[in-house]
């Protein structure tokens, strides 16, 4: 398999991974009440940190093995939306979760934006990364 193939398949489950968040497990969480929420965000950070860690380190280590292989610019263009997507999570999208400790509209919409825009940055990353498999 091609560093180029390894990074493909890396972003496409980055982005399987990515819209379930966005359309599934985010917007349930939005909509648990005051009461509930303390128990339901840190059930939630618990049970998603792992899944996070285990995806970025797949986009890291293939993305990595790409850079030494020279990539293709649809693989570069790859590597960087990627790089955004986890840039996203590490200074905007992990800071305001740590701010939730209540059930706060602000943050929520703030949280939810990140969230959109790393979705939309994991489809660039995943069309370009497919596009940078070299044919044949």
């Amino acid at each position: 398999m091609t560093p180029a193939t390894a990074f493909a398949l890396a972003t496409c489950a980055h982005l399987g991974f990515q819209l379930s968040v966005t359309a599934l497990v985010y917007p349930a969480l939005a909509r648990v009440g005051p009461e509930g929420w303390p128990i339901a965000h840190v059930r939630h950070s618990r049970s998603i940190t792992p899944l996070v860690v285990a995806t970025y380190a797949a986009l890291v280590v293939t993305g990595g093995a790409v850079l030494l292989d020279r990539p293709s610019p649809a693989s570069a263009l790859g590597l960087v939306a990627a790089a955004a997507t986890i840039a996203v999570t590490a200074l905007w999208a992990a800071p305001t979760h740590g701010r939730l400790t209540r059930a706060e509209p602000d943050l929520l919409r703030r949280l939810l934006l990140a969230d959109r825009v790393r979705a939309a940055l994991a489809v660039v990353a995943a069309v370009a990364a497919v596009g940078g498999v070299p044919a044949g």
